[in-house]
């Protein structure tokens, strides 16, 4: 390499680390000045004064931020502070095949603490049609459903439906990141051998309990419904 060729790759590699740095600083400057949504952000001159910098490194780090849905565009105000599609940015990342084998596994017990976690806001929040549907999902399941340790089209039904109960509609986005994961790592090699299924709280199980039970009741039925699932990890 030759020293031109090397003193750009330098010339590179130092804008590219100031404007990490400048990026992090932008986003604390915004939080000290408690900018909310719809605030207009400073323009790229004061900006760049603010933080010694020149206009073209204020540029690019301002980009990223639009690229990550932290501020846009307005016609009149400039840069404006925006509310960021958290699930939208994070889906992009969440394809099984790209990531590590640790992230993999702990996004495979997040969505079993959410099912056993979400008992009270089902029982507050659900219908007499929730009941009927939830009833109509499990008539189309097949016979002995106790025994069957999971089935992705199944779940997607049964569990997104009461994801859609609990009426947060934050979590029925990341319940629909989190399905095709814990089916790809229930059919990986990541956890344990697959154990002998036990019989087990089925779908069936946990409507009569949401008509019948309680949040508490709910929340033993389903931590016992995923009782294979567990027992994958810990055994």
């Amino acid at each position: 390499m030759n020293e031109a060729v090397f003193k750009e790759s330098l010339s590179e590699l130092d804008t590219s680390s100031l404007v990490d740095k400048v990026e992090a600083k932008l986003v604390e400057l915004l939080q000290q000045r408690k900018l909310h949504v719809g605030d207009a952000i400073p323009k790229e001159i004061e900006l760049a004064s603010l933080l010694g910098v020149s206009r073209t490194v204020i540029r690019e780090a301002l980009l990223r931020l639009r690229v990550m849905g932290l501020i846009e565009s307005k016609k009149k105000k400039g840069a404006v502070i925006t509310s960021p599609d958290v699930f939208g940015i994070l889906s992009k990342s969440m394809n099984p095949h790209i990531l590590n084998q640790d992230t993999l596994r702990e996004m495979f017990e997040i969505r079993l603490v959410l099912e056993i976690g979400m008992a009270d806001f089902i029982f507050q929040r659900i219908t007499p049609e929730d009941v009927v549907k939830l009833k109509e999902i499990v008539s189309q399941e097949p016979p002995a459903t106790e025994q069957h340790l999971f089935n992705i089209e199944h779940e997607i039904l049964f569990h997104g439906k009461l994801y859609e109960i609990t009426g947060n509609a934050t979590l029925k986005k990341f319940q629909g990141m989190l399905l095709p994961i814990f089916d790809y790592v229930h059919n990986s090699g990541l956890l344990k051998k697959q154990l002998q299924p036990k019989r087990y709280v089925s779908h069936k199980g946990l409507v009569d309990i949401i008509e019948n039970g309680s949040p508490e009741m709910f929340r033993n039925a389903m931590r016992n419904h995923l009782e294979n699932h567990f027992a994958r990890l810990f055994d």
